[in-house]
């Protein structure tokens, strides 16, 4: 069968082709002295239903000549350290395979110099980028698209979102328009505007790929109050692209480029933007403040899962599970008396789909404001009313070492495989809280190994330290193997147990509670 094309169509589908192809990435954010600006004229899409092709490919064009300007390249050096003798670990907040591009130390003693992208938001001076780029930098260096160069001053930098605020000296500077992220809708398109691998005020573009990216990032930065709420685009992001602003197809600003999923440093088609409007928030307390008055209900929270929505008798898979509390003793969430296990489904009336939804609705509270939690535990609902707090600038995370008293069964076997949980135990015995590295303080049962394909797996791994069982109640510490089998012996195939499970990392102990299914 022969198909035949109009001339009309082939201009189309060449077309559309070309639009394809135009797209590469970075992203950023602003805050309140950007009052006078954002209260101009609304802008009308650039894009429209009716819009002609060849109009879209103008509207490309508009967006890249309206924003490259305020966009701007950044050097950030740092003297040479004499006591420098080998290079600092890897700051989380870099993407793997980056660490080249922002690591300053060196063995051989030498000056070094970081390279990222930002975007003026202020006509006197402004500037927005990532904390990573400047993070240690003695000097930092502005360079405009027409050659003009600044000595910039960091306002303030903020590691737990990855944002830094700097200030260069001028006047009539071509600024960006800020967007609002919560309108943005996956599929949408996005343009990033950066210098990635040293190709200065480089365009490219794509779609916005997914919102609210949480758990699945946690890995970019290791502070427990950190917010983890990402834009995700397939807009190119590069080494040099970080800090730089992505833009929707009004030509506004809706996130800073901050990291990108890659397995050789470089794009691969998953790019990770900070939505503008946390941005702001961020930005108006360090020019306020010169620090970020974060409020906190001081809980550590995780996405609901399938065994977590059924054994709290959910019509849907969603929520925030609370693992556990930070500080563990005295936080906001536990004087509220919320427990571990228990999943947030609203606050202050409004769902609570996600971990990053509750982020986003906590970031809009000050320090000192009081929410209103409604919460399942295990089928029954509560509600509870949280005092916030604020979240320390600078927290360091220590093994718990306590040295509790610990019982121990001196007959239980050197590990016991439990089926219908599909993993193996054993007893925390001396021999092997100092071979698995463990405090001495730990408690419970010790997680040996885990079945492939049983109703553990994904849920715990080798080294997980079993405390206690939760869900049915009452609730039973597990201090050997024979405590657990002995909860396991009262619970049907098909049932749910909760167990509250602590690993031991040497960032620290973290808790979680993990919901199984027993028998599979």
């Amino acid at each position: 069968m022969k198909i035949h094309f109009t001339k009309s169509r082939i201009l189309a589908v060449a077309a559309v082709a070309f639009v394809a192809g135009v797209f590469f990435a970075s992203s950023m954010d602003w805050t309140r002295i950007l009052g006078a600006q954002a209260g101009g004229a609304s802008r009308k899409p650039a894009v429209t239903a009716t819009t002609s092709l060849g109009d879209q490919q103008n509207s490309f064009v508009e967006i890249a000549e309206r924003v490259t300007p305020a966009v701007v390249s950044i050097d950030a050096q740092r003297d040479a350290r004499k006591t420098d003798r080998q290079v600092r670990p890897r700051n989380p907040q870099v993407p793997p395979g980056l660490e080249q591009f922002f690591q300053f130390d060196d063995p051989q003693g030498r000056d070094q110099e970081a390279t990222g992208s930002g975007f003026i938001v202020s006509k006197d001076g402004y500037v927005l980028t990532n904390n990573h780029v400047v993070d240690g930098a003695d000097r930092v260096k502005v360079i405009l698209t027409d050659r003009r160069e600044y000595r910039a001053k960091i306002i303030g930098r903020d590691p737990q979102t990855d944002v830094a605020v700097l200030k260069i000296e001028g006047t009539d500077l071509p600024t960006v328009v800020l967007g609002d992220d919560s309108k943005v809708r996956v599929g949408e398109w996005a343009v990033a505007i950066g210098n990635p691998l040293g190709l200065d005020f480089t365009v490219t573009a794509g779609i916005i790929s997914a919102k609210g990216r949480s758990n699945e990032l946690r890995g970019l930065n290791s502070n427990q109050y950190a917010i983890q709420d990402f834009l995700q685009t397939d807009a190119a992001i590069n080494p040099g692209n970080s800090g730089g602003p992505l833009v929707n197809i009004r030509g506004e600003v809706i996130g800073i480029n901050s990291a990108i999923a890659s397995q050789t440093g470089t794009y691969a088609g998953y790019g990770f933007a900070i939505p503008i409007t946390l941005v702001k928030t961020v930005m108006d307390d360090l020019i306020a403040h010169g620090r970020v008055r974060r409020a906190i209900m001081g809980a550590a929270i995780f996405d609901v899962n399938a065994e977590d929505a059924a054994v709290a008798k959910l019509t849907q898979i969603a929520g925030v599970k609370v693992q556990d509390f930070t500080p563990q003793e005295g936080s906001p969430a536990q004087k509220a008396g919320l427990l571990p296990g228990d999943i947030i489904v609203k606050i202050d009336g409004k769902p609570t789909d996600r971990v990053s939804t509750l982020q986003r609705m906590i970031r809009t509270h000050q320090p000192g404001d009081v929410v209103e939690l409604e919460a399942v535990r295990y089928g029954d609902h509560k509600t509870f009313k949280v005092k916030l707090a604020e979240a320390p600038s600078d927290q360091e995370t220590t093994v718990a070492s306590a040295a509790r008293g610990r019982r121990e069964d001196p007959n239980a076997p050197v590990s016991t495989n439990l089926k219908r949980l599909g993993i193996s135990l054993e007893a925390l015995t001396a021999e092997v809280v100092k071979a698995n590295r463990l405090p001495d303080g730990a408690e419970g049962v010790h997680v040996v190994d885990v079945e492939r394909g049983g109703p553990a797996e994904g849920r715990l791994i080798p080294n997980d330290v079993i405390s206690e069982v939760i869900f049915p109640a009452p609730k039973t510490p597990v201090k050997t193997v024979a405590d657990l089998q002995r909860v396991l012996a009262g619970v049907k195939d098909g049932e749910y147990v909760g167990l509250v499970v602590h690993n031991y990392t040497s960032r620290g102990a973290q808790s979680r509670v993990v919901n199984l299914r027993v028998g599979g």
